[in-house]
């Protein structure tokens, strides 16, 4: 169409040529067809040239439109889709023959008309959704939603739903606008129908148009509207005696409600029949029954039955509005099955306690075993399993004990003054059984051994009143209670010997030393030694044994010493000199007796003034002879005198260290006769050690008699 002036103007006014927007349906199917032409006035007919170009023409999709180039007619050659392409959009040319342009290029706009030629689809093929059973008319449930290709301003896209099928019941609603599924009606019971499967339909048009269809699947969930039931009101089992922690059967339940959910789990317990708490049931989570199990021994002798009341209930809880069961109590009766027990022994171990010696065939106990089996009737037999030092025999029928020889001390058989034995008590039932006991015996110390004095005889040398003291000890076999420590005394079938001779406690030993008003003295000097609390025994003096007492006791006391001396106190190996002991002197102990050589009071010829001087053997090598040498005394008897004048010639020597004085007794030797005062606490703890002798010492140890005796 052309585009003129109102009126002429003083000036000619340009022109330009306009073209509307041209509606073409789709799915045209008279191919080729005319939608419009175009035509420029600036040249006369035939003298211009028309063109098109654009989408559908030069470009992608090629071939749909073309232009009669000299007419301007604008042809359709193609069937269009107007969900592929809505509109297209060209440019008109105008060219005179010369190849000028007339016209300004316009453009042309081609609008694609839809038509309902696209169904309506839904997103899925199946929708789910889920509703709890019982749940009130209107809850909804799950909303089905389906899209139209066609345009959406029109008709063609305009969609309604509806439930084509759902079954007899009707249960179920859809919003035909909306899509969204609600129940309809009360009383969706899963336990019923636990799936529902609707078929829904979405129609365009307003639903008047194509439609489709799709599934729409609805379960319903379970809840606890049914209670757990007992298959049957009394189940019966049995159970042996004695077994723990065994099964002994099941109790069957059914319920209604969905496998697996808590609403179905059972949840046993005994009411009634089991106050001592002897079962036990749990529930086997596959098969939802009862296991009845056993906690502790039963014994048949007690009590040979039982009859449990049994509940059983849901883990969930009841719903309110559910009913509940007249089953759910079960009685279960369970029969204790009698079997076999082994014997026993109810003192084990069993302590007594026999003195050592006790003469072969003496009854010391009877150790029997009780069988628990009271409803059978069975004997029980004893035989000893373990006797390792063949001390005992034991009577098969009665189980008395009895020794088969002496059971005495020491033996490598005691652990402590225990003799360990095992007896085997045995029943006769088929098959047998057996218990083993423990027969722990004390072998009680018994005072069969008399003491020995020691040394059995000794020397002792001096004049009445100033003599040495001699030194006693005593041993004894028997063990504690009947040894240390002992008690000395002169014996009393000789009561003249206290006239001439008197012993003294001396740190658990004696000290025998003579009376100034001492007479000659007999062969042998019996001396008494018992032990502590226990009657005494005495030794007899040897026959043979001459005067009193032989040297023989000094030379016992010296063989325990060192053969040796240390430091300034030298001797040579083959010196044994017999040397006096005097413990009422304060020097440097027993064990500094190498000053002076005792053989100057035997043989008193050998040193006259007119020989030389013996040299002292307590001096250093290198010392020389004092300036005033020893004088001897003429009595050689007296020691004291002789000890008193070499005293006063070392101490008046001026070349020679006073080695007579006390500095020479800062070495006390290596070892002692007598016992170190440490002894008295030697023991571990005040239950170790006896302090009752405390009480034998004298005025001067009576307190601590008192605090520890």
């Amino acid at each position: 169409p052309q585009a003129w002036g109102q009126h002429e103007a003083p000036r000619r006014v340009k022109r330009a040529w306009v073209i509307p927007p041209i509606s073409v349906s789709e799915n045209h199917k008279r191919i080729p067809h005319l939608l419009v032409q175009i035509k420029s006035d600036k040249q006369q007919p035939g003298g211009v040239i028309y063109s098109i170009k654009g989408p559908g023409v030069d470009e992608e999709p090629l071939g749909i439109f073309s232009i009669d180039k000299f007419s301007g007619k604008v042809f359709l050659n193609a069937m269009l889709d107007r969900e592929e392409h809505d509109r297209y959009r060209l440019r008109a040319f105008a060219l005179d023959l010369g190849g000028v342009t007339l016209e300004e290029p316009t453009d042309l706009e081609i609008i694609v008309v839809d038509q309902n030629d696209n169904r309506p689809l839904f997103r899925q093929d199946v929708f789910t959704g889920r509703v709890v059973e019982g749940a009130e008319p209107g809850t909804c449930v799950m909303t089905v939603d389906a899209t139209d290709a066609d345009d959406p301003d029109t008709d063609n896209a305009a969609l309604r739903y509806s439930i084509l099928e759902q079954g007899a019941a009707g249960m179920f609603s859809i919003n035909a606008t909306t899509g969204e599924i609600c129940t309809a009606r009360p009383g969706l019971d899963r336990e019923t129908m636990g799936v529902y499967n609707l078929t829904v339909q979405a129609a365009d048009m307003s639903g008047d148009g194509l439609t489709t269809t799709a599934m729409a699947v609805i379960y319903l969930e379970d809840i606890n509207d049914n209670a757990p039931e007992f298959t049957k009101e009394e189940f019966s089992m049995e159970v042996e005696e004695q077994a723990a922690g065994v099964d002994v059967g099941k109790v069957f339940v059914h319920d209604k409600d969905l496998a697996g959910s808590p609403s179905w789990l059972a949840k046993f317990t005994i009411l009634e029949g089991d106050p001592e708490g002897a079962f036990a049931i749990r529930t086997d989570p596959h098969t939802n029954d009862g296991v009845l199990s056993v906690l502790k021994p039963l014994d048949h002798e007690v009590r040979d039955r039982f009859e449990l009341t049994v509940s059983v209930q849901n883990e969930r809880p009841l719903e309110p509005s559910a009913p509940g069961s007249p089953r759910a109590l079960a009685t279960v009766r369970v029969r204790v099955r009698d079997v076999n027990e082994a014997p026993a022994f109810r003192e084990n171990p069993r302590r007594i306690s026999v003195l050592e010696g006790t003469p072969p065939g003496t009854a010391i106990t009877t150790y029997t075993a009780s069988d628990p089996d009271t409803h059978q009737l069975q004997s029980l037999s004893y035989a000893l399993l373990y006797d390792p030092a063949d001390w005992l025999q034991m009577d098969p029928h009665a189980g008395t004990v009895r020794t088969k020889r002496e059971l005495l001390h020491p033996s490598a058989f005691l652990q402590g003054g225990w003799y360990i034995a095992l007896v085997l008590a045995r029943d006769d039932a088929e098959p047998p059984l057996s218990a083993t006991g423990t027969l722990s015996i004390e072998i009680l110390e018994v005072n069969d051994h008399a003491p020995q004095l020691q040394p059995p005889a000794g020397v002792l040398c001096g004049r009445p009143g100033r003599g040495g003291t001699l030194l006693l000890g005593a041993t004894d076999d028997d063990r504690p209670p009947h040894g240390a420590p002992f008690h000395f005394q002169l014996s009393p079938q000789h009561p003249q010997l206290a006239r001439n001779w008197s012993l003294a406690r001396f740190n658990g030993e004696a000290r025998l030393h003579p009376t100034p008003a001492i007479t000659p003295c007999p062969p042998c000097l019996p001396v008494l030694t018992r032990v502590s609390r226990v009657p005494a025994v005495s030794p007899r003096c040897p026959r043979g044994v001459p005067a009193v007492l032989a040297a023989l006791g000094a030379a016992r006391v010296r063989g325990r010493r060192r053969a040796l001396r240390k430091g300034l106190l030298q001797r040579s190996r083959d010196d044994m000199r017999d040397n006096i002991l005097n413990y009422d002197e304060q020097g440097g102990g027993e064990e500094d007796q190498d000053a002076y050589d005792i053989n100057q009071l035997r043989h008193p010829e050998l040193f006259s003034p007119r020989a030389k001087p013996p040299l002292r053997r307590d001096a250093p090598l290198s010392s020389g002879t004092p300036i005033a040498p020893r004088k001897l005394p003429s009595s050689p008897s007296d020691i004291e005198d002789f000890i008193n004048e070499g005293l006063e010639a070392a101490d008046s020597d001026p070349s020679v260290p006073p080695y007579d004085t006390a500095l020479i007794y800062d070495y006390e030797g290596s070892g002692s006769v007598a016992s170190p005062l440490s002894s008295i606490v030697s023991s571990l703890t005040d239950e170790d050690q006896d302090y009752d002798y405390l009480s034998e010492w004298g005025p001067r140890f009576r307190r601590l008699a008192d605090l520890y005796g």
